[in-house]
């Protein structure tokens, strides 16, 4: 399984798509619904906010076996 940060940096991939645009914490932080406070304690204990991880994944119809596990 993968830990916070390659989960976070998997989402900023799939959030920039094709383009060469820089997505920061706080772009990640906003498309999870949370604060980038809440965001940046969670990075630096390195705990994953599951709940909205799974809310974005079935919003945007993305598989989460391949972002948690590393299947991609």
């Amino acid at each position: 399984m993968r830990d916070f940060y390659s989960v976070i940096e998997e989402l900023k991939k799939y959030l920039s798509g094709d383009k060469k645009i820089k997505i920061l914490d706080k772009d990640v932080a906003d498309v999870l619904g949370i604060s980038q406070a809440n965001f940046a304690t969670l990075k630096r204990r390195n705990s994953m906010p599951y709940e909205n991880i799974l809310l974005f994944c079935q919003k945007e119809k993305l598989c989460v076996r391949e972002l948690l596990f590393s299947e991609l």
